[in-house]
């Protein structure tokens, strides 16, 4: 699980902010564990730009490499669930500031 301090979650936000992360994750939302390759196929970005965006979500916590022979696999280390309920509570938190900006812009 990750590590809820504030630096933790800014990696975590800092890593589902791209949209190719993103596409990963949900990758292997559906598939516990692929190799690097299996992630990479359907992704219009080259191997080795797969390879830096799984560093990312590896540094902050959410998929965790493992080695077999030659081939690197990855797998989910976070439940999916986890970052959509952090998604859900970042689209109140927004949605909330964006409500009293409009009461303060009314007031004026």
């Amino acid at each position: 699980m990750v590590n809820h301090q504030p630096a933790a979650l800014d990696r975590v936000f800092a890593a589902v902010a791209d949209p190719s992360r993103r596409a990963l994750i949900e990758r292997l939302a559906a598939a516990e564990s692929l190799t690097v390759s299996e992630l990479a196929k359907p992704l219009p970005i080259s191997l080795p730009a797969v390879m830096k965006h799984l560093d990312v979500l590896a540094g902050a916590g959410l998929v965790a490499r493992r080695k077999t022979g030659r081939s690197v696999g990855e797998r989910r280390v976070v439940q999916i669930a986890w970052l959509r309920d952090v998604a859900a509570l970042e689209r109140k938190r927004k949605r909330h500031r964006l409500s009293l900006l409009l009461k303060t812009l009314l007031r004026r």
